[in-house]
């Protein structure tokens, strides 16, 4: 008995985190939802690393198509060329890189290429959060 109440709990925190997790996205700035696009491929990646570290290529391939969509189909999918003009289309170049990345990671387990996908995001997240105070103003 004291397990299945140890399993609802776990369940019912798990549905706690969740709603708040959705509270934040639903409460954030449009530039906010983009850091958590990168914090939430940034974990991705991490948690890839541990499953190829570990053996678990199902687990492996999971995190890093988690990843692969964040990437193309929350940060390049953000991207506005009209507005962003070459900034966008540099980012645009950037994020097709860090896709292939991800995806001969996935190919190869290759902990490398995991590194460097995670190294570029840490890069333009870290530029991304500097931009905040004058997003917050402007």
């Amino acid at each position: 008995m004291s397990a299945m109440r140890g399993a609802a709990a776990y369940g019912g925190a798990s549905a706690y985190a969740k709603v708040g997790v959705e509270s934040g996205v639903m409460s954030a700035s449009p530039h906010k939802l983009i850091v958590m696009l990168f914090d939430g491929a940034v974990a991705a990646i991490r948690a890839a690393r541990i499953h190829i570290e570990a053996g678990n290529t199902a687990e492996k391939g999971k995190s890093i198509s988690k990843a692969l969509d964040i990437v193309n189909n929350g940060l390049a999918a953000a991207l506005d060329a009209e507005q962003g003009g070459e900034v966008a289309g540099n980012l645009a170049s950037l994020y097709d890189y860090i896709a292939r990345q991800l995806l001969a990671a996935n190919l190869h387990s290759e902990v490398a290429r995991l590194d460097e996908a995670e190294r570029l995001l840490n890069d333009i997240a870290s530029a991304w959060r500097e931009i905040e105070p004058q997003a917050a103003g402007g």
